[in-house]
């Protein structure tokens, strides 16, 4: 479960790895799938931060902070908790619940940049599977797989439309995303602002349990 301390560096040397740019001790997702990088040792990491960005843009370095000078463009730390579910979720789904992947690739991407646009890529879908739930031919509701490494993938995008909140769309979806994971017999986790208490209190009624505080480091050309 250590590997969930360092998940982007094992998620690009893993599952992902043909995702990866590869700048030596620093590692990160082709900006097209992902805006995360993660690094091991403690370099300074200023050249390399700088021609990630200059590649992707704006990403994310997630774990600890890493070292680099003050040329680079740091914005800021956003604070999050990562939780991880130990069994399987028993609760039936009352709405039908949709594979996206294929023919609903694009209504995702669009529902996405509409709702949840800093996180989510033109390729984002090809990292895993994507589900999502239709109320008059409009998608209202999404979750799927993001990042992947050996024995753990990533429930992401758990997002509702606004004008479907409280109906137990995000309950049901996370729901059949994480019982998908365990069939692959894999450990669904997740990650969620650490200021969210509404987040954390939903995914805590499904079983899934704080492991860590995690930090998300963000930088821009």
């Amino acid at each position: 479960m250590e590997k969930l301390d360092n998940l982007v560096w094992h998620c690009l040397s893993e599952t992902h790895r043909d995702l990866a740019l590869d700048y030596g001790s620093l590692k990160c997702y082709h900006p097209d799938f992902c805006p995360f990088g993660a690094f091991i040792g403690n370099d300074d990491l200023s050249v390399q931060l700088m021609d990630h960005t200059n590649v992707a843009g704006p990403f994310f370095v997630i774990g600890h902070k890493p070292q680099f000078s003050n040329g680079v463009n740091f914005k800021g730390e956003l604070l999050c908790v990562q939780m991880i579910l130990e069994n399987p979720i028993d609760r039936p789904a009352q709405e039908e619940i949709i594979p996206l992947n294929g023919q609903y690739e694009d209504e995702l991407f669009a529902f996405m940049q509409r709702f949840y646009p800093s996180f989510f890529k033109r390729k984002t879908i090809l990292l895993g599977d994507y589900f999502g739930i239709f109320k008059e031919n409009e998608l209202v509701a999404v979750t799927g797989e993001r990042m992947q490494m050996d024995g753990y993938t990533e429930v992401s995008a758990v997002v509702t439309h606004t004008d479907h909140l409280g109906k137990g769309y995000a309950k049901q979806l996370v729901t059949h995303t994480a019982n998908n994971i365990f069939r692959k017999n894999k450990i669904p986790f997740l990650h969620t602002n650490a200021d969210s208490a509404k987040n954390i209190e939903l995914y805590e009624k499904l079983g899934f349990k704080i492991r860590r505080e995690m930090s998300l480091w963000r930088f821009e050309p």
